[in-house]
């Protein structure tokens, strides 16, 4: 038993035959398939959540955005634990653990522990999910990746593609009463037969070089992160107390002090966490920001954007998520047409078009949103959607090759590691900032939106015969209602204001609901609008990062990018 742990993986693997090799593919293409879905799922599920737990909108980033940031912060550390450990025994780790933490997920009594298993099962992923590229690069020659890893992108597009409409179907379909809960539940299953075939097919081993464990870095760098997040999502439902901003500040030496540490810990073993020279090639540190930005951009988008869909416009999680296709149709149409022969010539003006295209269609989605207000029907948001996720394409279709530009070969895994952790620690960050700002909005802007609808509800009052006298007392309990429920920390809930202009609406039949709810469109347009300015901003410091790209990207980098 001894000797077989010192066995490298590479020399389990040249032992399988072409048959092994399929079914062991199989096996982590089922990890990576439930991995992309956990991360993909879950936004058309916010309202459901929402009303089922009672759950605060800082609880919702929490549940969206917790599962990223966890995973990002031990994904570099997870899979150099596969290096030390095993991959397939990593792998094992890390499939039960998700597993558990999806049961935990589906069983959630409250908002708090969904948050906590959330965080879990990021963990849990970012030990999982190392591995499934590790095992591909030990269980396929370098001639026979290409293809291996061009099937992994597609299921990673189709994945991404299908996560809300699975969500979406599940949610219509209420299986067995437990409405939200079979979205999480149904990684249960599927982690079962992967842990029962990982445990026959993968192959043992670990890496015959290893890197050393980083652990001091890894904990740095989450300090940093609660330091930046917590305050962003906690701070403005507290009222931004003292802490929030003491916090945000903290942050800045914590980050320099990890930078110190990575360095000192190349010097010392060679083992840092990230690998400080790569920073030193301009166009890695430059596409790492670009991806940062990017993903701050899209996260905030998604996010808002199904709120708007199912809160404000009272779209079903089904519907909701429909609307959402042309993204998905727009980037695999750029990837299938342009991203083998025309994105790899275009170089850095890939990305120019990338964000012009995602800005534009920002803008679109805001003009059709204010423009139709409730009347909006999902074939009206297609040219902004179709825009922005044409724009998603061109942007990603370098994103790889931008960072893996001059990298030495040799580095090409730590580079590619750091990517995407940075991905991840983009997508939380992104999802704190957003929701800073929309709800906000929602908060600070109710009283406005109310008054674009106000002289409709006094007509209305009028036609149903409504006395004049009665009438401003009628305006200001609804004006009070609709600003209440927008400042609430749990939207689920009826404020008190509100229970007497709900009786009072019955016998006017419906005509104040009918109202508040045009006035709640205005509202959560009012706030998508706001985030639309951030992203423009965004993506306008995208464009002119871009110009200290190299003209052009090797064409191995993109080979690599796979």
């Amino acid at each position: 038993m001894a000797k077989q742990t010192t066995v490298s993986a590479q020399e389990h693997a040249a032992a399988f035959s072409s048959k092994l090799r399929t079914v062991a593919l199989i096996v982590v293409a089922f990890a990576f398939i439930m991995d992309l879905l956990d991360t993909t799922i879950v936004n058309v599920a916010i309202p459901t959540i929402q009303t089922s737990l009672h759950a605060s909108y800082s609880a919702i980033q929490w549940i969206v955005a917790g599962y990223s940031l966890t995973f990002a912060l031990l994904l570099v550390t997870g899979g150099r634990m596969g290096d030390v450990f095993g991959y397939k025994k990593l792998f094992m780790i890390g499939v039960a653990g998700f597993t558990v933490a999806s049961l935990l997920d589906g069983v959630s009594v409250n908002s708090g522990m969904l948050i906590a298993a959330r965080l879990l099962q990021g963990g849990f992923a970012a030990l999982m999910v190392p591995q499934v590229m590790s095992l591909m690069q030990v269980m396929y020659k370098p001639e026979e990746r290409g293809s291996i890893n061009g099937l992994f992108g597609a299921l990673g597009g189709l994945s991404a593609s299908l996560g809300p409409i699975v969500g979406g179907l599940l949610i219509k379909w209420n299986v067995a009463g437990l409405d939200w809960r079979p979205l999480f539940l149904i990684n249960i299953p599927v982690g079962l037969i992967a842990l029962i075939m990982g445990f026959k097919y993968l192959p043992d081993g670990k890496s015959p070089h290893p890197l050393k464990l980083d652990l001091i870095g890894t904990g740095i760098i989450m300090v940093t992160m609660l330091l930046i997040v917590y305050p962003l999502i906690q701070g403005r439902e507290m009222g931004w107390p003292a802490w929030s901003f003491v916090m945000l500040a903290a942050s800045i030496p914590t980050l320099a002090l990890f930078a110190y540490w990575q360095q000192r810990k190349e010097k010392t073993d060679g083992s840092p966490l990230v690998l400080p020279s790569l920073f030193r090639n301009r166009s890695f540190s430059v596409g790492l920001a670009l991806n940062l930005l990017f993903e701050l951009a899209m996260a905030g988008f998604f996010l808002t954007n199904t709120l708007v869909l199912q809160i404000g416009l009272g779209f079903s999680a089904i519907h909701a998520a429909l609307t959402g296709l042309p993204i998905a149709v727009a980037i695999a149409l750029v990837m299938a047409l342009l991203g083998e022969k025309v994105i790899p010539k275009l170089g850095r003006l890939s990305f120019n078009i990338g964000t012009l295209l995602m800005a534009a269609g920002t803008v679109v989605v805001s003009l059709t949103l204010q423009h139709y207000s409730s009347s909006v029907h999902s074939w009206q948001l297609i040219p902004g959607l179709f825009l922005f996720g044409a724009g998603m394409g061109f942007a990603f279709g370098s994103l790889f090759a931008a960072v893996l530009n001059g990298v030495d070969a040799g580095h090409a895994g730590s580079a590619s590691g750091t990517l995407n952790a940075i991905q991840q620690v983009g997508g939380a960050i992104g999802v704190a900032i957003v929701g800073v700002i929309f709800f906000g909005q929602l908060s600070s802007a109710a009283p406005q939106s109310f008054a674009k609808v106000e002289p409709q509800l006094q007509q209305q009052l009028t036609a149903a015969h409504v006395p004049a006298s009665a009438q401003p007392a009628i305006l200001e309990g609804t004006r009070t209602c609709f600003i209440d429920r927008a400042k609430a920390k749990d939207p689920s809930t009826v404020p008190a204001s509100c229970k007497q202009v709900e009786s009072g609406s019955k016998q006017l039949g419906g005509e104040i609901e009918k109202t508040a709810l045009s006035a709640n469109v205005q509202n959560f347009s009012h706030a998508f609008r706001a985030v639309v300015y951030f992203d423009v901003a965004v993506m306008a410091a995208a464009f002119c990062l871009t110009f200290l790209l190299p003209r052009y990207f090797r064409a191995e980098a993109y080979n690599e990018t796979a």
